[in-house]
């Protein structure tokens, strides 16, 4: 598509207005302004009108964008958390620096290299930990229960997996979690697969659950493992010929008979959804979870001058059935936001067995299982830090606990949790104490307030009462945030996966469709 001359006149006069306002405020306005701020501001105003995929990265973002195409950095592999002044050690990756030095999810970060990290900023902190690789440096912790501890940490080059866990879990079920679609995707859950396999696994589960998407081609390279060389799997179309391409399977497939579910969620977007929806439209697999994020946007990164570079969206794409799953439409806005795709534009498409599937939404799956919603108590207790203390607590007075898939809660570790609670600070509002305070309002714009003001004291304290009894009301949501939180602690990035089963809900479908053959074909549509 070519610019017309109009296009050109338009573009040039603009630019010399930006020029002449930049130049105007950069020489007369009344107090001290930075240039190089004021043009990002103006860089990221234009891209944020367009959608929320368009970015621009200066040169100091290099290394940050860089992560987030390769998964790759140099540093001690564990992320932290900020709570009050200090920064802590969250979780640490199996094998990586922090691993290996022996630091332990709820250390605090006292000291880099003899430099007080008291008030500093989780990202200044990590600017301390990142670093060449093969460097070293000397980090001085807190632990509960050991006091000052200092260790000498040697970085290294990081690459995060994209599948950081996989096993047979039961009845020969492979499950195999996919975080990312950074470079090695596809061989890592190919080689995830074939490793299942040889333990005996006759079906296999492909978690997509908050996976945020990646790499285009890695997304072929999964779907391929499990479908025929030569299916076409995504068609992209954009402003320019260049842009309009088709990508089909171009390897060996590992299993195209093996029964497979995929797990989704809302926040399973771009290249997890190409994964799910493709095997969806070629009736591969079983989808099992909720509606995902629905991004069908493509991506291509840009070279710039200084080092600079910008991700700028130059396509939509299309899965198998000829669906565009995109679900907000960013050329349409109201008020500055973009608005979903209209019910009357949306379209039926049919999979390769005949079934109805619909554009504009996302990818659905087959098997829609409503997701809990967290309390409002669990909310507080995680806002506030106090799951994550009481874990660390725990931790300090315990060196050792069963294995992860085997530990619960007792009644007595609750116990003492509601005991560790006793004094401390973790207000919340329900959602009755707000729609009671409108009501109370609403009394008031209508004059009944007098009249019900006895009333509404009633209720408050009722509510208090209720409240009071909320550590006991939602015990067994409080014990699953605590396995998980107390678990990692021992067994870091394995352990928060493994701990998880019981209380999956998307799991206990998934071992219930499995276990029903007919049913499982006759949601595929065969």
């Amino acid at each position: 598509m070519a610019f017309k001359a109009e296009d050109y006149f338009e573009i040039s006069k603009n630019l010399d207005i930006f020029a002449e306002v930049y130049r105007e405020v950069n020489t007369t306005y009344v107090d001290d302004v930075k240039p190089g701020e004021l043009i990002r501001a103006g860089i990221n105003g234009m891209l944020s009108s367009l959608d929320p995929y368009t970015n621009f990265y200066s040169e100091a973002q290099a290394e940050d964008y860089r992560y987030q195409v390769t998964g790759t950095y140099a540093g001690i592999g564990s992320s932290i958390r900020t709570i009050d002044d200090y920064v802590y050690i969250e979780s640490p990756i199996d094998n990586f620096p922090a691993h290996k030095a022996g630091l332990l999810p709820g250390d605090k970060i006292l000291e880099v290299d003899g430099v007080d990290m008291k008030g500093k900023k989780s990202s200044e902190v990590t600017d301390y930990l990142k670093g060449k690789a093969g460097t070293s440096f000397t980090i001085k912790i807190d632990r509960l229960g050991a006091g000052a501890l200092e260790k000498t940490i040697t970085r290294e080059n990081i690459k995060m997996k994209n599948v950081p866990y996989f096993g047979i879990i039961e009845s020969n079920i492979g499950y195999v979690k996919l975080t990312g679609f950074t470079p090695s995707a596809g061989k890592e859950v190919r080689d995830a697969v074939v490793a299942l396999k040889a333990q005996g696994a006759d079906k296999i589960v492909l978690d997509l659950r908050n996976n945020g998407g990646g790499l285009l081609h890695e997304a072929i390279n999964i779907v391929n493992v499990f479908v025929p060389r030569g299916e076409t799997i995504v068609i992209t179309r954009g402003k320019f010929e260049e842009d309009n391409k088709t990508y089909k399977t171009l390897n060996a497939p590992v299993d195209i008979t093996i029964p497979l579910v995929v797990l989704i969620n809302k926040n399973s977007a771009s290249a997890s959804e190409i994964v799910s929806g493709s095997l969806q439209d070629l009736d591969r697999a079983v989808l099992i979870g909720q509606n995902s994020f629905g991004k069908g946007l493509v991506q291509t990164t840009k070279r710039l001058t200084y080092n600079t570079s910008m991700k700028i969206t130059t396509a939509k794409y299309y899965i198998p059935s000829g669906r565009l799953i995109q679900r907000l439409d960013y050329g349409n806005k109201v008020n500055g936001k973009a608005i979903a795709v209209a019910d009357s534009a949306k379209q039926e498409f049919r999979t390769r067995n005949g079934r109805e599937v619909t554009d504009g939404e996302g990818i659905q799956p087959d098997l829609k299982i409503e997701s809990p919603r967290m309390s409002k108590l669990a909310q507080s207790l995680l806002r506030n830090n106090l799951i994550f203390k009481f874990a660390n607590q725990f931790r300090s007075e315990n060196t050792t606990i069963v294995k992860s898939q085997e530990f619960d809660i007792s009644e007595d570790v609750y116990t003492q949790f509601t005991s560790f609670l006793a004094g401390k600070e973790y207000t919340y509002t329900t959602q009755t104490e707000k729609s009671l305070e409108k009501l109370i309002k609403q009394s008031k714009d209508d004059k009944y307030y007098e009249l019900l003001q006895d009333e509404f004291e009633k209720l408050k304290l009722a509510l208090e009462s209720t409240k009071n009894s909320d550590l006991s009301n939602n015990k067994e949501e409080l014990k699953e945030i605590l396995e998980y939180e107390i678990v990692k602690r021992y067994y870091f990035e394995k352990g928060k996966v493994e701990v998880s089963f019981d209380d999956d809900l998307e799991w206990s479908k998934t071992k219930e469709i499995f276990a029903n053959q007919s049913e499982f074909n006759s949601l595929l549509g065969s």
